[in-house]
């Protein structure tokens, strides 16, 4: 069953075309992975996904859900579908842990404080930090933000699970910790995950399937070992992190 359909998504910011007739199929508790380079699409395709950015061309489907035939209402309503994890975890420096982790539920619910800082500390244990409810995020390492970070993408219990370039800004060990528990958190919640990434490593690990995004459109979608194995010249330049190929350095 397919969680999320995107069909011939088209994008312009004026005069600049951003997708091109994106297609992407997501099944129901799949992990994808989209990888590209730097202006490549992938930030805006995730916008459409979650309903921020609307095509200008197409349709985004999500759950049975047309989100380019929705009202506001429904729009809130399907938001509340997803948890996101934010490039650099984007919390709240104002807000205790469990207060970012909350935030959510305080917005969307009519749950207490007590309520709602007993879940907080539920979906920290899960991400792996215990006892760190009251500490702020400077007192945190890149790491720990991360995971922060993906407390509050699951304090919802959402059905599916955005991350936005996900081990970006953490060293090597930081970043495999953080695969780890992707892979970790869809085992146990049976979410239905995508990932945008130039991260390679990443991409192979957490993946299901791997979506090769370029100039605005899918040029290829295959397993990782497909994805390895590929003879598309400008997939294989990505992978590889070659200087020579069809594709060019900024």
């Amino acid at each position: 069953m397919s969680m999320i359909e995107v069909s011939d998504l088209h994008k312009s910011f004026g005069r600049q075309q951003v997708l091109r007739g994106v297609n992407l199929t997501v099944e129901q508790g799949e992990s994808m992975t989209v990888i590209g380079g730097s202006g490549s699409g992938k930030s805006v395709l995730l916008k459409h996904i979650i309903g921020l950015l609307f095509p200008d061309k197409g349709t985004v489907v999500v759950d049975g859900l047309k989100l380019n035939g929705l009202d506001q209402h429904g729009l809130n309503e399907a938001r509340k579908k997803f948890g996101m994890l934010f490039q650099m975890a984007a919390l709240f420096d104002s807000l205790s842990v469990w207060e970012n982790v909350g935030f959510s539920l305080k917005q969307h619910t009519k749950l207490s404080a007590k309520e709602i800082r007993a879940v907080a500390t539920e979906k920290l244990a899960l991400v792996g930090l215990k006892g760190i409810e009251d500490k702020m995020p400077a007192e945190l390492s890149g790491g720990m933000k991360k995971r922060v970070g993906l407390a509050r993408a699951i304090a919802i219990n959402p059905a599916i699970i955005l991350y936005d370039e996900p081990t970006t800004g953490l060293d090597p060990i930081s970043a495999d910790a953080i695969n780890d528990l992707i892979i970790d958190l869809r085992k146990k919640l049976g979410v239905t995950s995508v990932a945008i990434t130039h991260d390679m490593h990443s991409a192979y690990k957490i993946s299901d399937r791997i979506a090769m995004l370029y100039k605005g459109q899918i040029l290829e979608v295959g397993t990782p070992d497909q994805i390895r194995q590929t003879a598309d010249p400008i997939v294989r330049q990505f992978i590889t992190g070659s200087a020579v190929g069809p594709i060019t350095a900024d």
